[in-house]
């Protein structure tokens, strides 16, 4: 499908629900979650678009376990401080957490501008190409996630990283 601006998307399933993704000049620019489930497609082939492809085939192997970095062309829409914090979420590894105000910190920002890091990270186009999800509150609890907490909680999950519900849970 094309718009037009130039965009085309498709959408993928995930165990976090259908994607959609969506290009532009041959990037990727948008992971929207709750895409309607009646347009997911079973492949995409590689001459619809090669970065939607790409895509798709680098969040399976994510979702199987078998990547841990992107390696994609991307294209995310932003003021220039969202696009520092982004810059900063694609460096988070796998498998780890950081928080709001190590983010602020990491950017040489006042231990009072997590508020703003976190509105920048609630803005991400990118969800877990720019693994927002890796970032937790001060006390490690989840806290705010676009994808709502539950999907953050699967991610961090396939990631091996435990939550405090699964935290509680041994109790």
């Amino acid at each position: 499908m094309s718009d037009p601006v130039g965009e085309i998307s498709v959408v993928v399933a995930s165990p976090v629900g259908p994607l959609e993704l969506v290009a532009v000049a041959g990037a990727l620019r948008t992971i929207r979650f709750d895409a309607p489930a009646d347009r997911v497609v079973a492949e995409v082939p590689d001459d619809l678009a090669a970065p939607l492809a790409r895509t798709a085939r680098q969040l399976a192997e994510y979702f199987a376990g078998t990547r841990r970095v992107f390696d994609l062309p991307l294209a995310p829409v932003g003021t220039d401080f969202r696009r520092r914090v982004w810059d900063v979420l694609a460096t988070v590894p796998w498998g780890t957490t950081t928080t709001y105000g190590e983010i602020a910190s990491r950017l040489g920002l006042p231990p009072g501008a997590s508020r703003a890091v976190g509105a920048a990270n609630g803005a991400n186009p990118l969800p877990v190409v720019l693994p927002c999800h890796r970032v937790v509150g001060s006390d490690g609890t989840l806290t705010g996630y676009a994808g709502g907490l539950g999907r953050k909680a699967t991610l961090l999950r396939l990631e091996h990283v435990a939550t405090e519900a699964d935290q509680t849970a041994l109790f």
